[in-house]
């Protein structure tokens, strides 16, 4: 019998998502959201980042009770994924607005299912989602469409502005964009 942990779950997913149709820009692990408070498993990057939560078998899932104030202002989607010994917990705890997919072995590997899918988000925050974007980043977000001298800026301060100066499905993209450009120079600099 297979343990259903994060490292078993996350393999699979990862494969799940990459073979999607729609296919996404980028998948990325373990990214710091909300200046560090949380830190999403897996984001997958389509026009907007699409964040998995993993609860294997030996997860707490009532951890999401404290990660979901990060995650909901931060991510217009997001996912848990856990397992069928969680599931009553998770649909529970888990908000309307968050999918649930259960992990459970199949055939000597592990099939992923979805239970719920995820709906928009209504506490997704522009400011909190581009403060996952690091100051280079955001200054290639506001380049152009700032011209004034931006470099002076905080991180804060660049996010202030860009959030009153684009709308939030702009920005969205555009967080999008950063985050799938991030994943892939890391994905170059592995290969040199």
């Amino acid at each position: 019998m297979m343990n259903l942990d994060d490292k078993t779950i996350r393999k699979y997913l990862i494969t799940r998502l990459a073979s999607l149709p729609n296919k996404p820009k980028a998948i990325i692990e373990e990214l710091r959201v909300h200046n560090g408070n949380a830190i999403a498993d897996v984001v997958a990057v389509h026009k907007y980042a699409h964040c998995y939560e993993i609860k294997g078998d030996t997860d707490a899932v009532r951890r999401i009770l404290v990660q979901r104030r990060f995650y909901d202002l931060a991510f217009r989607r997001i996912t848990l994924v856990t397992t069928s010994r969680h599931l009553n917990n998770a649909l529970h705890l888990a908000p309307e607005h968050w999918g649930i997919m259960v992990a459970s072995e199949s055939r000597g590997g592990v099939a992923i299912r979805y239970v719920r899918h995820a709906s928009r988000n209504p506490l997704y925050d522009t400011r909190v989602a581009l403060m996952t974007l690091w100051k280079s980043e955001l200054l290639q977000v506001a380049l152009p469409i700032l011209p004034q001298k931006l470099d002076k800026l905080n991180r804060a301060e660049l996010t202030d502005l860009l959030a009153v100066s684009l709308g939030p499905g702009s920005l969205c993209e555009k967080i999008g964009d950063r985050l799938a450009d991030r994943s892939s120079y890391a994905e170059n600099l592995l290969t040199i």
